[in-house]
C-alpha cells in the first residue's frame, strides 16, 4: 500500500484513560513458544511477572501506533524481537539497554527483527513505542529453564512493592 493507498483519518483525539491494555487491543501476536518458555511463562505468571508492567495502546491507526509501556523497577524482560521497527522514548525513570544507561528524553531505535531487552532502572522506566504498524509480533528468545526460574524469584520479591509502585512520571 502506498501513502497516497493509506486511508484517510480524520482529525482525531485519545485519551489516556481510554487506552486499552496491549493484550487487549490485540496488536500483538505472540509467536509460537517452546515447552521450557510455556512452562516457564507460567512459572513467572503465578510470581506475579503480570504486576511488573503496564502497556496501552494510546493510539492504533492504520500504518501507525504508539504505545506506553511502564516497566516497573527489576522487572525481567524477556530478550525478544518485533516483525516491525520500533522507536523508543524515555518519558520518565531510566533503563540499562546493554552496556548504555538511557534517562528521561533519550531514544533508542531497534530495526525489525532484531532482538534486544532491556531492564528498568531502581524506579522503572516509561517508554513511547513508535511504529508504523498496527500489527505486530512477539518473539521470545528466552528458552532457558534457569532464566524462567531467577525471572520467577525476582517477580515474587517485588510483587508487593510493584502492586503499589507509582509510575515515574508521577514521583515527586
Amino acid at each position: 500500500m502506498t501513502q497516497d493507498e493509506a486511508p484517510t483519518v480524520g482529525f482525531t483525539i485519545f485519551r489516556a484513560k481510554d487506552a486499552p491494555g496491549l493484550m487487549e487491543a490485540a496488536c500483538m501476536s505472540i509467536a509460537p513458544r517452546t515447552e521450557i518458555q510455556a512452562e516457564g511463562l507460567k512459572q513467572v505468571m503465578a510470581a506475579g511477572y503480570g504486576e511488573g508492567e503496564q502497556c496501552k495502546v494510546l493510539v492504533n491507526l492504520p500504518g501507525f501506533s504508539l504505545t506506553h509501556a511502564w516497566m516497573k523497577t527489576d522487572y525481567p524482560l524477556t530478550l525478544h524481537s518485533h516483525d516491525s521497527d520500533c522507536l523508543y522514548y524515555v518519558v520518565a525513570g531510566d533503563l540499562t539497554l546493554g552496556t548504555e544507561e538511557l534517562g528521561p528524553q533519550d531514544c533508542f531505535f531497534v530495526p525489525a527483527g532484531v532482538p534486544y531487552t532491556y531492564r528498568p532502572g531502581p524506579n522503572g522506566v516509561e517508554v513511547l513505542e513508535f511504529r508504523h504498524a498496527t500489527q505486530f509480533n512477539f518473539v521470545n528468545y528466552s528458552k532457558s529453564a534457569v532464566f524462567y526460574d531467577k525471572a520467577a524469584k525476582t517477580c515474587a520479591a517485588n510483587l508487593e512493592t510493584w502492586r503499589s509502585a507509582k509510575p515515574p512520571s508521577q514521583m515527586a
